[in-house]
Formats: structure tokens, C-alpha cells, sequence
């Protein structure tokens, strides 16, 4: 049962060794500290990285009711990275793990005035492929700060209290469930002081809907120590939850009671959806539904982790729920734990990577596989998580804007050959969480390629139009034709774009000059040398011709590969999540949401390409030639649960000078979910050169939607 937080009385001292908890009592060499921070947000730490002791003085707070053999715990909820604790001179021993939530039993301890002492240390990753700290994208990504350091006490300290039995962990899942019966499977990690026997009351009342609280009473007789009691239970006529695109993701309140006799010896309280997912052949499923996946990445809320809050994480959520998404990808880190309420609250799924980014050391391994069984219990409540993944790109990366010869073939040879990393740590990983989670599934690593004869791969990644390792989207289109199972599981595509002109006045002068892209290059993300092989950035006129250049490149890359998987929706398309949502810290990046939270023009056209009910055209990746035959098919989808009925689409055919060539109505009818469907064809031979223009008009269903494609046609010299 929560106590108190220990927010006041802190103070820091930066350190290049640790004392074993032997500091000066005096006030010198202290600094004000805040919890939960990142030192660097302090006065005077700001470029610090290593080692810190924090401490904290305080009195031991004195309920108003007292507890029949009364325990007290610490909780230390999360700090970055290694930490030793001390507490009025008692060492409490060694952690490693930024997000695992730790307990200490103070009882005997506590003093009317006490001292808390945490060593910390947090050091640069300076071995990108041999990294020791399971960081993820806090330590080593080309989306972070490149000057941050995560280092500090980023989640409350607090004190808490029970009676002799404490439960300091209830777990849920959820085995199987329709319209009339639940099946539930709990499990209670218990401490108990002494041998007894204990009544457990687990509670569900609905949360955001009315009806009825069922409760389950179940009687155990407990052995002295460290235990768990686990069980099934079964819930009467249970409110589901669903995606928000599928219906309501309704919860409720569940309250887990230790009962000694008549005294309430501990309690937890936490919001829990009843849902099953599944992937069959990559085909996703929600409560036994299918549908098709469509969202984004998720990076941190803010490299400062420790600022979120459920009012930012909330803000977050909405504009993924507005740009019709239903799943977010958890890139590569843990996040928040208000994210995850918010996730849970707003109907949006989410793929929860394990936070290894790219190459480790074997040293990690055994850290690792703590950490995994710690993250699928710490998080599993959640209905929310949809998938777990252990690894993103388990490849040789240092740079990825290095793009030289030799970076580029260790990076296909670690892709296509044994690396202990995928191969060893993350096929161990996979089976820790499949143990502790069998009702969700597991991805050994993101981003591993179909490769027949070879290997099954998993999830892809698709940069082509970006990376040279990739190749130009004509490349990716020779891909797709030859290799169609690439394309079951898309979670990586995007390319670089600059934020609206008034958040890049935040950073960055008008016009830009060498000195000031170098200074973008170097401290936030951008990529110059890779996004001017696509197109003269550098010779815009203006900061403003830049971000117009840059958005609209953006938008229409995302919209070429959402276009191509939507065709392919079930065949064998089951997930469409780009790269990447919003801006962790002032940058130039994948994002389609600054850091400010400002939409880019690539956040309204993966909005318009995320639509339920979609009409589009797929135009090869090229220039044509004048008296060359171009077939255009035009193709809808409807990806909600209810049939579209007479809606109109209105396909008009536009020449150079922009004079309607032909224009041609259909109505439409799509049953629930439907594959897409091709609904009529345009057949153009060009008798000039210039940009030709396709507008499809779709009305009736929602507001009016209308998605415009040019295709160029060059001389026959020109085109070459």
C-alpha cells in the first residue's frame, strides 16, 4: 500500500568514484537535486555523464492508522543505469536496469530521521557494436540527441507500507474470452513474514462502462518468504476491449486484497482490459477479428524520459487515433508508465520492443535475460500490448548515415550471416518471454528479411527512396514482385523531413548556410548528404522552400508504400507501421510530428493514406514516354466493420496545362473489411510531355476524401 513519495530533501554529487555509500555528512560538494529528473536537466550537470551518488534525508512519515505487524518498503521505480542503494548506512545491494521497478524491505531500518543513498552510474556507450548497457535508443540510435545522457533517477522514490504478507506483484492474462465467459489466469508475488494463511478478494468493476464488480475469493495457506500464487478465474458475461477503430477498449478496475482474518494486510489497484491477439501467418487478430495494422513508431515521448506524463503521453495518443491508427510500435525502449495507460485508455496497440538497438556484447546476456522476464511482467497487465519484440536490427550499425562501401557490406553481412546477437541472445530471449507470456506472440528481432532457401525472416524494414543500401523505389518494387512475403509485416519505411518553418526557427537560422547544416548533422539528425541524393535541398532559395521540398518528398515516399501494402492487405499484408511518429528532442528526422507536437504535411497525407475507406492507383516509380501506353487500375478498400453503400468516386484524368482529358463516376459497394478492389482502369497514351495529373474523388464515406498522383512523361531521350 502506497505510503509516500520521497520528493524533497535531495541533493547530487557528481563523482568520478564511488565510496561504498561513505560520503561527507556536511552539505559541500552537494548539489540541489530534483526526483524524478535526468541530472542533466540541473544547473551545473548539464554535460555530465558516469557516475553521481544522490541522497536524500527525510523523516519517517507516520500514517494516521496503524497496521497489525506493520512492514515498510522502499521502491525505487526507475534510474539510469547500474545503482547501489544504501539506507541509514545498510547496503541494499546492486541493481542493473533503467525500467525495473526495485523493493527493499526497510522495517527494521527506519529511524525517525533517515539518509537514502543511490550511486549511479550512467556512462557514454563508446563501442557502438559492443554495447554493455540495456539501454536501447536512450544510448545509441540515429534518432537521439547525440549530447544527452539519460543518466538519473527518472521515476519516483517512495515509500510504502503492509501488513504481514506483501504483494508486491498481481499479474493478469487473459487465456480465452467471448461475449459470455472470460478466462483469466492470475499470478501474486507474495513476501510473507511468517507462515499463514490468507484470503485474496480480486475485484473487477468496470471502469468505463456500467455494470456490475464480480469478485473472486480465494483461501492459501503461505510458507515464510518469496512466493507466488497463481490460479485460473473465470468472469461472467465480460466487456471486451477493442481497438478504438473496432469498437470501445472498455476496462475495468481491478483490486487484488491480501486479507489476514480481518486485517487488510496489502492491496493494488490497476485498469485491465479482457482481449486475446493473435497472429496467424502474420494476420493479425482481435478477439478472434481480423483487421489489418496501420500506425507508426513510437520513439521516447521526450529523450527526457523523466518529463512525460499522462497529459503529454494523452496528447500523443490523440493524434495517433486521428491519423487512424491503431497500433504504435515502442521503439526499441521502455517507455513511461503513463504512456502505457494512455495506450490502454485510448484504444491503440502497441508491438513493445525489448531495448537492445543494434549490436551488444555477450557480456550482456545474462542482464538481458533478467531484464526480458522484467519487462513482460512489469508491463503485461496492459491490454495495450499487443506484441513482444526482443531486438530492433540485430546488425552491424555504427552510423547509418554512413553509407560507404565498407560500412555498407558489414551491414549485409551481418544481416545474411550468424550473429550472435539474433542467433544466440535473442533466440533465448524469445523463449523467456514465450514462457512467461504465451498468449501474445514474440519476435526473436525486427527487421529480419524473408530470404527463401535461407530463412522465414520476421517483420521488414523497407528504406528504398532513402538509404543506398536499400536501392531507389523501383528497386523495391523489383522486391515486391520477387519477393511477396517481404511484405507481410512492414514496420520500418519513411524518409527524413524538416519540421514546420516556425519550430525550425527554434533551431536552426533562415536561410541555412554550411556552418548551420554541419551543426544539424552533428547534434540533430539530419542526414544531408543522403536526403540530397534525392533531391536539391541545398539549392532551395529559403528555410521555407527546405521544409516544403523535405515534407512533401516525405509525404509521398509514405504514401507509395502504404498504397502498395494496402493492395496487398491479407495478401499477405497483416501490418502497415511507418517510421517514425513524432520528434524526441529538436531535430531533423523521420518524424511526421515535430518535437512541439506541430503536424507536418506528412502527418495529413498518412492521415488521408490511413483512411478507413481508401481509393488509390499504384503508377510505376519512373518516367514514361510520350506514345507510350500507360494502364492506371484504380482500386478502394474498406477496412472498417461495416460495409460502405453508395459511395461515389469520381476518377478525372488531368493533362500539363491541368484540363480534364476524361473524368468517369462509379459508385461503390465493399463489404466489412475487404480486400482492395480494383474499380475501374484508365488507359493513357501521352502525345506530349509534362505532369500528368489523377484525382480521386471518394464521397459518402466520412468527409470528402481526394488523393491526387502525378505521372511524367518525358521525350523518349529524356525519359532514358
Amino acid at each position: 500500500m502506497y505510503l509516500s513519495t520521497l520528493r524533497d530533501g535531495w541533493q547530487i554529487r557528481p563523482l568520478t568514484e564511488f565510496s561504498q555509500g561513505i560520503y561527507p555528512r556536511d552539505d559541500q560538494g552537494w548539489l540541489p537535486a530534483i526526483v524524478p529528473a535526468h541530472w542533466q536537466q540541473l544547473p551545473g550537470l548539464e554535460n555530465h555523464s558516469g557516475k553521481v551518488v544522490y541522497r536524500c534525508r527525510f523523516i519517517n512519515p507516520t500514517p494516521p492508522d496503524r497496521i497489525e505487524g506493520e512492514r515498510r518498503w522502499l521502491r525505487i521505480n526507475g534510474a539510469f543505469y547500474y545503482r547501489h542503494t544504501y539506507f541509514n548506512g545498510i547496503d541494499l545491494g546492486a541493481h542493473e536496469g533503467y525500467f525495473e521497478p526495485t523493493e527493499h524491505e526497510v522495517t527494521t531500518f527506519l529511524q525517525t530521521h533517515n539518509t537514502l543513498l543511490i550511486e549511479l552510474d550512467c556512462p557514454d556507450e563508446h563501442d557502438k557494436v559492443g554495447k554493455r548497457m540495456i539501454t536501447g535508443v536512450f544510448s545509441h540510435w540515429d534518432c537521439f540527441d547525440p549530447r544527452s545522457n539519460p543518466g538519473g533517477i527518472w521515476l519516483p522514490v517512495e515509500l510504502h507500507r503492509s501488513g504481514p504478507v506483501r504483494l508486491r506483484h498481481a499479474r493478469l492474462r487473459t487465456e480465452q474470452c467471448d461475449a459470455h465467459l472470460a478466462q483469466l489466469r492470475f499470478a501474486l508475488e507474495l513476501d510473507a513474514a511468517l507462515a499463514t494463511t490468507i484470503r485474496c478478494e480480486i475485484s473487477f468493476t468496470p471502469l468505463t462502462f456500467h455494470g456490475e464488480t464480480q469478485t473472486i475469493v480465494i483461501q492459501r495457506r503461505l510458507r515464510s518468504g518469496l512466493q507466488t500464487v497463481q490460479g485460473l478465474l473465470k468472469l461472467r458475461e465480460p466487456r471486451r476491449w477493442w481497438t478504438h477503430d473496432l469498437g470501445r477498449p472498455d476496462l475495468y478496475q481491478v483490486t487484488v486484497q491480501i486479507w489476514l482474518d480481518s486485517l487488510l494486510s496489502d492491496e493494488q489497484s490497476f485498469a485491465y482490459g479482457i482481449r486475446t491477439f493473435e497472429l496467424r501467418d502474420w494476420i493479425p487478430y482481435l478477439n478472434g477479428e481480423r483487421f489489418l495494422v496501420k500506425g507508426n513508431n513510437y520513439p521516447p515521448g521526450d529523450m527526457r524520459i523523466a518529463t512525460m506524463n499522462r497529459e503529454r503521453a494523452d496528447y500523443d495518443l490523440a493524434l495517433a487515433r486521428d491519423c487512424h491508427m491503431n497500433m504504435l510500435r515502442v521503439h526499441a525502449h521502455i517507455d513511461h508508465p503513463a504512456f502505457y495507460d494512455a495506450a490502454d485508455a485510448a484504444g491503440i496497440l502497441l508491438w513493445q520492443d525489448f531495448p537492445l538497438q543494434w549490436l551488444y556484447r555477450p557480456e550482456v546476456l545474462p542482464a538481458a535475460r533478467h531484464q526480458v522476464r522484467a519487462m513482460v511482467r512489469l508491463l503485461g497487465n496492459h491490454p495495450s500490448i499487443a506484441i513482444w519484440c526482443m531486438h530492433n536490427e540485430a546488425i552491424h550499425l555504427e552510423d547509418t548515415a554512413d553509407e560507404s562501401l565498407a560500412a555498407r557490406l558489414r551491414t549485409y553481412q551481418s544481416a545474411f550471416t550468424f550473429s550472435w546477437n539474433r542467433d544466440v541472445m535473442d533466440v533465448q530471449l524469445k523463449q523467456i518471454a514465450e514462457e512467461e507470456d504465451p498468449t501474445r506472440p514474440v519476435i526473436r528481432s525486427s527487421g529480419e528479411p524473408d530470404v527463401p532457401y535461407l530463412r522465414s525472416g520476421t517483420d521488414v524494414h523497407a528504406y528504398f527512396g532513402w538509404y543506398r543500401t536499400y536501392g531507389t523505389l523501383a528497386d523495391g518494387e523489383a522486391v515486391r514482385a520477387r519477393f511477396p512475403s517481404n511484405l507481410r509485416f512492414v514496420t520500418e519505411f519513411g524518409a527524413q523531413s524538416f519540421p514546420n518553418l516556425e519550430s525550425c526557427l527554434r533551431f536552426m537560422p533562415d536561410p541555412l548556410n554550411d556552418q548551420a547544416i554541419a551543426r544539424l548533422v552533428e547534434r540533430h539528425g539530419l542526414q544531408a548528404e543522403i536526403m540530397a541524393a534525392w533531391y536539391p535541398w541545398r539549392q532551395a532559395a529559403s528555410l521555407a522552400e527546405v521544409v516544403e521540398m523535405s515534407q512533401n518528398y516525405q509525404a509521398e515516399l509514405n504514401r507509395f508504400y502504404i498504397d502498395r501494402l494496402r493492395y496487398h492487405k491479407y495478401r499477405p499484408t497483416g501490418g502497415i507501421i511507418a517510421f517514425l511518429f513524432v520528434d524526441p528532442y529538436p531535430a531533423v528526422l523521420w518524424s511526421v510530428v515535430d518535437y512541439w507536437r506541430v503536424p507536418k504535411r506528412s502527418y495529413y497525407a498518412l492521415r488521408d493514406s490511413f483512411r478507413p475507406q481508401y481509393v488509390f492507383t499504384l503508377i510505376e516509380p519512373r518516367s514514361f514516354t510520350i506514345g507510350e501506353a500507360v494502364d492506371l487500375p484504380i482500386y478502394a478498400v474498406n477496412d472498417a466493420r461495416e460495409p460502405l453503400v453508395g459511395a461515389q468516386v469520381t476518377i478525372t484524368l488531368r493533362d500539363p496545362d491541368d484540363h480534364a482529358l476524361a473524368t468517369v463516376v462509379r459508385y461503390l459497394d465493399l463489404p466489412a473489411d475487404s480486400l482492395a478492389t480494383e474499380i475501374d482502369r484508365l488507359r493513357l497514351t501521352p502525345m506530349r510531355s509534362g505532369r500528368y495529373t489523377i484525382e480521386l474523388r471518394l464521397i459518402g464515406a466520412g468527409p470528402e476524401f481526394v488523393n491526387r498522383y502525378q505521372l511524367t512523361v518525358a521525350a523518349a531521350n529524356a525519359a532514358r
